[in-house]
């Protein structure tokens, strides 16, 4: 079964009975199904308010303070925090909105000198803000419903991303502002569904210009366009419409970069954007090609330790091949990886999906490749962080009532990757909210949509893959007791000591082997390397099934 669009009608949409009174479904349009989901999901998020907050949480607060604070010329040279601006001047020009509410509440939020400050009066403002910025996700989520011709699979769909877990943990809990900015992506590809492609176009600028990570879908975007609305069917150019697109997106970035551009400031603003000083991997591993790599690289230093065979080391691998520091990644016997290797595989993955795009330049075939250009970026991208996996998981739920193959893809990468979001929060408060609540979550979504869209496996082989993804499955209880049972029978305390920097996030993957003075220290890495591999694992086999499915279809 797949998911058809057409125009919205009254009858496609809700029944009369199925509304809160008249003057909310007048002015809302909206059902009581949407509206309880809402009002419920609100509330969860406000009794998150006092749940744990990352540095992140920090980090936003320093830039209300510096875009109230200091004059635009200023903006990307401060250094008052270690906290400095390393996002595109739309998100700084959108903390400079938020500054200002921030500072008739409480002047102290916005005190550049006053770091650290977490009075309740920040945090209830942040987190509120993050509630309120989400409704343009919730809005877009509301469009795609309206517009399908099966609204009730639309509705789990659009109701799973907007209770996503994957935006609990990272902006309602940890702090940051997904949500907000993938309703701007939500929207943009909402205009491709509505033949409004200019208007798709112009949007996917503004998200760049919010954060550059959305870069990785660049290429999906401009080969779609491109192909769709820049070219005749037969392949000619329509100047018209290429000239209309050019001018949009150019306008876009002149409105945002141009201020700096006049007083000289871009070498310093692209300096922030891009720190190409990071290592390989991120602090704790995001669960792709690499963690598998890096993994693979230990397990063989081990036997080579073990063994005494006779291969060369790199001496400065050995003591630890990635914590998340600034630096390269060094392996001790894999052949070390560049950020030249990482872009060079990455493109080329890429390019293959591109050319099916370019062949085939459909809205289905667009969204499937804009995932894909999303997952190509995660598996093999350069200090890729665990959170960019929500740039899989959000245009993935998208796809996932598209065929049975599509939705086991759909439950394989959500599963793993939402797990993967799990080291986030280390503390022991958050793990019933993280654990029950993910579990819910996917009991609601996944088991009524495999009910609409289960196929006995064909064949034999897909019986055994069938059976292996279930096995596979079946490992997330066991290793979610390993990592809560470890670090206790270990005599470890709930939150790594290891001395190296967490850049923000909550803990390393690997112990110094200078500061460790027992072997449980010197374990204390293994729950964290056991999830990224373990998810790792999962992601990459979805990967490859998107892959194939999509190069497959006719």
């Amino acid at each position: 079964m797949s998911i058809r669009y057409a125009s919205p009608s009254r009858k496609d949409v809700q029944t009369p009975s199925s509304k809160r009174p008249s003057w909310l479904s007048y002015s809302l349009d909206i059902t009581s199904s949407e509206f309880d989901i809402l009002c419920l999901s609100t509330c969860l998020k406000v009794l998150l308010f006092p749940a744990y907050r990352s540095t992140d949480f920090e980090v936003h607060r320093n830039w209300l303070a510096i875009t109230h604070s200091l004059p635009l010329s200023q903006w990307y040279y401060d250094t008052t925090s270690e906290w400095t601006l390393d996002y595109p001047p739309f998100f700084v020009y959108f903390e400079k909105v938020l500054s200002i509410p921030a500072y008739f509440i409480d002047p102290r939020i916005v005190d550049l000198s006053n770091l650290n400050y977490d009075a309740w009066s920040v945090i209830v403002y942040q987190r509120t803000t993050v509630i309120i910025t989400e409704l343009v996700l919730a809005t877009a989520l509301w469009r795609f419903i309206r517009g399908a011709i099966d609204p009730s699979t639309q509705r789990i769909i659009s109701a799973s991303l907007f209770l996503h877990p994957g935006f609990l943990i990272v902006d309602h809990i940890h702090f940051q502002y997904n949500g907000f900015m993938f309703g701007i992506l939500l929207w943009s590809v909402l205009m491709a569904r509505e033949g409004n492609k200019l208007a798709s176009g112009f949007l996917f600028a503004v998200l760049l210009n919010f954060k550059h990570i959305y870069m990785y879908l660049a290429p999906a975007y401009f080969v779609y366009l491109l192909r769709s609305f820049c070219m005749s069917p037969q392949g000619a150019i329509l100047p018209a419409k290429f000239l209309s697109l050019a001018n949009t997106v150019i306008l876009v970035f002149v409105v945002s970069l141009g201020p700096f551009v006049l007083m000289g400031q871009l070498p310093q603003l692209l300096s922030r954007l891009f720190p190409f000083t990071r290592g390989l991997n991120h602090a704790y591993w995001a669960p792709n090609a690499w963690a598998l790599v890096t993994a693979a690289d230990r397990v063989l230093l081990r036997y080579v330790k073990r063994s005494g065979a006779n291969v060369a080391l790199n001496m400065s691998g050995v003591a630890s091949t990635s914590r998340g520091l600034v630096g390269d990644t060094v392996f001790a016997v894999l052949p070390n990886i560049k950020p030249l290797h990482t872009f060079v595989i990455t493109i080329a993955f890429q390019l293959v999906f591109l050319v099916k795009l370019w062949r085939r330049p459909t809205y289905k075939s667009f969204v499937t490749a804009l995932t894909l250009c999303g997952y190509t970026s995660f598996m093999f991208g350069w200090h890729v962080h665990e959170k960019a996996i929500l740039l899989v998981l959000v245009p993935l739920s998208l796809l996932a009532a598209e065929s049975h193959a599509h939705f086991r893809t759909f439950l394989l990468a959500s599963v793993a990757g939402v797990f993967s979001l799990f080291p986030l929060l280390f503390t022991p408060a958050e793990t019933f909210v993280k654990v029950i609540y993910s579990s819910m979550w996917a009991l609601f979504v996944m088991m009524p949509l495999n009910r609409r869209l289960y196929e006995f496996p064909p064949s034999l082989p897909f019986v055994l893959i069938d059976g292996l993804e279930k096995l596979y499955l079946a490992g997330f209880p066991l290793l979610q007791l390993f990592v809560t049972v470890f670090p206790i029978l270990a005599g470890s305390s709930s939150t790594p000591t290891t001395t190296c920097t967490p850049s923000g996030d909550f803990a390393c993957p690997e112990p110094d082997p200078a500061a460790s003075t027992s072997n449980s220290a010197a374990m204390e890495f293994l729950p964290l390397m056991l999830t990224s591999v373990y998810c790792a694992v999962g992601l990459v086999w979805a990967f490859i099934r998107l892959g194939v499915i999509y190069l497959r279809q006719k």
